[in-house]
């Protein structure tokens, strides 16, 4: 490109208006300098910035903004409204643009460039942007856009801000021994919510160890692709849940807000929190989002012996009340501690995945030890078994 060329780029991009954000990108910001001015320490700038963002990748760079971007044209299509001719063709006029920066490489940048020294190199060019971004725009209930494009797994801050998870928990379905019917209710559940039928909330109570958590991570996983995002809450955050649904109502993708190791204390104000959003208020029925809750007990609240004895006039009105949340979720599945069949059906999967060739009488004496010396049997626990042989090896 000549430098008039390089110039008139940078006057492109400088009218960006539905991706107005991208100006203030660093690599953007550091290649407009060059444009603007190519010289090769502009240009060595423009370089450093790319290879800190991504390791030097343009194309894809450039394609990762445009599906990240929270912009008027995505928030439109989300909403589920007709965007107007103009924005449309402001839209694809805009992605030309972007796209003649993608295809950008190191030698048509540097063409103009007087400087006989080493410049560094990038990989440049990211096929059709136009025609991949409408195509994700189109289905943008399976890819989502913003901070849920590319992540699958969130958190809440202390300010209550939506984080995504810098390394989720990858567990799979297949990686998970037994518990298929409780599987399989939590799938057909969260299926029929990623298809716009009625879902339930769940709560899923049993022995700790027994793979409830890990189930609700496993589904999110496996329908990432089609839409699902889930996002963990702390018991001490409930109170926040209202204003996260406000947040996620004209979100096009659909969500799981996740509560593990739920219980609480008698007179908790948590309890009356998470009550109040179960009770169905006008929030708390936004047709993306459903609550799936793990606790160690059957009734969630920790009870005490005068509880159930009774220092109240009106004690089973308030044993009612202490079991009343756990009944406010449509669904509740109960895991239960694994036998010994199980346990060792368990182990025996995990080590044939993981490669270990122990004889099999080997394999169930010293599984059966490693149980009886922590007291009991569980998913957990064969896991934790098989990570030890492997530490061996």
């Amino acid at each position: 490109m000549t430098t008039k060329e390089l110039n008139h780029l940078d006057t492109r991009l400088s009218a960006l208006a539905v991706f107005r954000s991208f100006l203030a990108d660093p690599v953007i910001g550091a290649l407009r300098i060059y444009l603007a001015a190519p010289t090769a320490e502009t240009y060595a700038a423009f370089a450093a910035s790319l290879y800190e963002a991504n390791g030097g990748d343009l194309g894809t760079y450039v394609s990762e903004l445009c599906d990240n971007s929270v912009n008027v044209y995505v928030r439109t299509v989300g909403s589920k409204k007709e965007a107007p001719e103009y924005l449309r063709e402001a839209l694809k006029e805009e992605l030309a643009v972007l796209k003649t920066v993608a295809d950008l490489t190191p030698e048509t940048l540097t063409a103009s460039l007087d400087f006989d020294g080493y410049l560094p190199k990038f990989k440049g060019g990211c096929g059709d942007l136009c025609a991949r971004y409408i195509a994700r725009t189109e289905n943008i209930g399976k890819y989502g856009y913003g901070i849920y494009a590319g992540n699958r797994m969130f958190y809440i801050d202390d300010e209550d801000h939506i984080i995504p998870v810098s390394h989720p928990d990858a567990t799979q379905l297949s990686d998970l021994v037994d518990y298929e019917a409780q599987q399989k209710i939590i799938l057909d559940n969260t299926k029929a919510l990623l298809a716009g039928k009625p879902a339930a909330n769940i709560l899923l109570t049993g022995d700790a160890g027994t793979g409830k958590s890990s189930t609700v991570k496993a589904v999110a996983n496996a329908l990432f692709s089609e839409g699902l995002r889930i996002i963990e809450v702390r018991k001490d955050q409930l109170r926040a849940i209202p204003k996260v649904l406000d947040e996620l109502a004209q979100n096009p993708l659909h969500f799981v807000l996740f509560i593990d190791d739920l219980s609480f204390l008698k007179d908790d104000d948590n309890f009356n929190a998470l009550k109040a959003v179960l009770e169905g208020s006008v929030t708390a029925k936004s047709d993306n989002v459903v609550i799936y809750a793990t606790s160690n007990r059957r009734h969630i609240i920790k009870e005490s012996f005068s509880d159930r004895e009774g220092d109240e006039i009106h004690r089973n009105d308030s044993m009612q009340e202490m079991i009343s949340l756990s009944e406010r979720f449509g669904i509740h599945i109960t895991y239960s501690k694994p036998n010994k069949e199980t346990f060792l059906h368990i182990v025996r999967h995990l080590a044939e995945t993981a490669g270990i060739a122990l004889p099999d009488d080997e394999l169930v004496l010293r599984a059966e030890r490693f149980a009886l010396e922590r007291g009991g049997r569980s998913a957990r626990l064969a896991k934790q078994f098989i990570d030890g042989l492997l530490s061996e090896i």
